[in-house]
C-alpha cells in the first residue's frame, strides 16, 4: 500500500474489516487532500460497488450513472429499468448486493455524495432506508461515503437531525500532510531534497497531495515552484478560483475572510473580520469560522487572560496566504526568483515558518520532551506605551507543570549567531512578557532554527535550548 503517512486513519479503517457489525463512516476533507486514493488503496480488496456524484448534474443524470455504475459491475442478460428515485435505485443495490455470497466484508463507496443530492432529489431519505433498513442489520457491510463539500457532509449528514442522526459510525476528517508525512511522500516519488528545501515548498503549498504529486525529481526549489505557480499551464495558477467553491456553501463569505486573515500574521478577532468585512455578526459567520476551522484553513488561538471574544483567527493555509501574498490578481512576478528578490518575501517566509510551527506543536513538544504535558500555544503582541516597551513574541508554549517556552523562530540559510544586542533582547522581552502577563511561571528561552545556532557566550546567556527544523520532521 503506496500511502505516505495516513497512519490512524488506515488503522482505523483497517480495523472495521475486523468488526462483526456493519459500519457507516464519513471521509471528508478539502478538495485534492487524497480522500479518494485513500479509500482505495485501504479497500481494494473489499469494494464491490464504487460509484462517484458528478458534478452540477440533475437528479435523473445522477440516477443514471448510479444505475450504469451498479450494471457495469453486475452485468445482466436483462438488466433492470433504469431507476426513477433514488429509493427504488438503492433497492436495485439491494438486489446486487445479495448475490454476494462471500463471508468477507463488503465496502460500499459513495464517492462525492453532495453532488448527489440534488434538489428534491430525496437522495438524503433513500440514503437512510439503505443504511437503516438494510445495512445496520447485517455484520458484513461498510459503507463509506466521501466528499469535498465539508459544509454539506458536517450539515447534512454528521449533523443530521433526522434519519441519519447519530447513525455514523466513525467519520474521518482528512487534513493535510505533516511535515513528515511530506518528505515520505516524497521518498515514494524518489524526490531527493533537503529538509530546508521540503520546508520551503510546503510553506508555498502545504501538505496536500495532489500539490505535491507533480514534483519531479532532480528539480530544484526555483524550478518546482515556477511549475506550480508561474509556467503556462502552471498547476495551481487557478486553483484557488475552485478551492473554496468546490468546500463550502455561499463560499464567497469564506473567501472574504481568508483575504481578510491575510492581510494581518497575528489574525483578527471576530469584531475585527466583521469590521474588515462587512459581514454581519451571528450564526452566518459562526458557521463560516467553524467550517474554515474544521478543514484547516484558519487556527482559533486564544491568547493568554483574554476572554472567549477576544479569541484571534490566523490565516495557516500555506496556499491561501502564498495566493493573496503572490498570486492574486495584481501581483507582478513571474517567477519564484523575483518573489525572493521582492520586499514582502522576508515578512511572508517570516510568518509562514511560524504558522508551520503553530502546526506542528506535537513534533515541538515531543523534541522538548513534553508530549504528556497540557499547553496552551499562543503569540503574544503588545504595542508601545508611556513608559513600557511594546514586544512580539513569535509562539509561546504555556504549560500546566509551571513552565513557559517562549520560542524565537528563524527561517535562517546559515547557521544563526546570536550577538550581545539581540541576546539582551530576549532576555528583557521575557522580563517585560512576565510583567505585562502577570505570569508566574518559568521562563525558557527556546531558539528554533533550520541549520542551529553557534553556542557562544551570548547564546549560553539567554538561551534555555534549542530545536533544529529537523525536529518538525518527527
Amino acid at each position: 500500500m503506496e500511502i505516505a503517512g495516513r497512519k490512524e486513519e488506515i488503522k482505523l479503517l483497517q480495523s472495521l474489516i475486523e468488526k462483526e457489525e456493519a459500519s457507516f463512516v464519513a471521509v471528508y476533507g478539502r478538495r485534492r487532500i487524497g480522500k479518494t486514493y485513500l479509500i482505495r488503496q485501504v479497500y481494494k480488496n473489499q469494494i464491490i460497488f464504487e460509484c462517484s456524484g458528478v458534478l452540477e448534474e440533475n437528479k435523473e443524470q445522477q440516477l443514471e450513472n448510479f444505475w450504469r455504475s451498479l450494471n457495469e459491475i453486475n452485468p445482466q442478460s436483462q438488466p433492470p429499468l433504469p431507476p426513477k428515485t433514488w429509493i427504488e435505485a438503492f433497492f436495485q443495490l439491494r438486489a446486487y448486493l445479495n448475490t454476494q455470497k462471500q463471508e468477507s466484508k463488503k465496502v460500499i463507496f459513495l464517492d462525492e455524495i453532495p453532488w448527489f443530492e440534488t434538489p428534491r432529489s430525496g437522495f438524503l431519505a433513500a440514503l437512510d432506508g439503505f443504511w437503516n433498513q438494510y445495512c445496520s442489520k447485517r455484520n458484513d457491510i461498510i459503507l463509506v461515503i466521501c466528499g469535498s463539500a465539508a459544509s454539506w457532509i458536517i450539515d447534512k449528514v454528521i449533523n443530521n437531525r433526522g434519519g441519519l442522526h447519530n447513525r455514523l459510525t466513525h467519520h474521518i476528517l482528512l487534513m493535510p500532510l505533516t511535515l513528515g508525512e511530506t518528505k515520505a511522500f516524497f521518498d515514494l516519488k524518489n524526490v531527493k531534497l533537503s529538509l530546508k528545501d521540503i520546508t520551503q515548498i510546503y510553506m508555498c503549498v502545504g501538505g496536500v497531495p495532489f500539490y505535491l504529486k507533480n514534483i519531479q525529481a532532480g528539480e530544484s526549489v526555483p524550478q518546482i515552484l515556477d511549475h506550480l505557480f508561474y509556467h503556462k499551464q502552471a498547476t495551481l495558477k487557478n486553483e484557488f478560483q475552485n478551492l473554496y467553491a468546490a468546500l463550502f456553501k455561499n463560499n464567497a463569505y469564506h473567501e472574504e475572510v481568508v483575504e481578510a486573515l491575510s492581510t494581518k500574521n497575528r489574525g483578527l478577532t471576530r469584531n475585527e473580520i466583521i469590521e474588515a468585512t462587512g459581514i454581519k455578526g451571528g450564526g452566518g459567520l459562526t458557521t463560516v469560522l467553524e467550517e474554515l476551522t474544521q478543514c484547516g484553513f484558519v487556527m482559533p488561538i486564544y491568547p493568554i487572560n483574554k476572554t472567549k471574544e477576544d479569541c484571534l483567527y490566523r490565516l495557516v493555509d500555506e496556499y491561501s496566504l502564498f495566493y493573496f501574498k503572490f498570486l492574486k490578481a495584481g501581483k507582478t512576478q513571474s517567477s519564484w526568483a523575483q518573489i525572493t528578490e521582492s520586499p514582502i518575501f522576508k515578512i511572508w517566509s517570516g510568518y509562514a515558518f511560524e504558522n508551520l510551527c503553530f502546526k506542528h506543536t506535537d513534533q515541538i513538544k515531543k523534541a522538548l520532551g513534553i508530549s504528556g504535558i497540557i499547553s496552551n500555544e499562543y503569540s503574544y503582541v503588545s504595542k508601545s506605551k508611556t513608559g513600557q516597551q511594546g514586544i512580539q513574541i513569535d509562539m509561546i508554549i504555556d504549560r500546566a507543570d509551571n513552565c513557559v517556552n517562549i520560542l524565537e523562530v528563524k527561517f535562517q540559510n546559515t547557521v544563526y549567531e546570536v550577538s550581545e544586542n539581540y541576546a539582551r533582547k530576549l532576555l528583557e522581552k521575557s522580563d517585560i512578557f512576565k510583567e505585562q502577563t502577570g505570569i508566574n511561571k518559568n521562563i525558557f528561552i527556546t531558539l528554533l532554527s533550520v541549520f542551529g545556532a553557534k553556542k557562544n557566550e551570548h547564546y549560553l546567556m539567554a538561551i534555555t535550548n534549542q530545536l533544529l527544523i529537523d525536529d518538525l520532521f518527527s
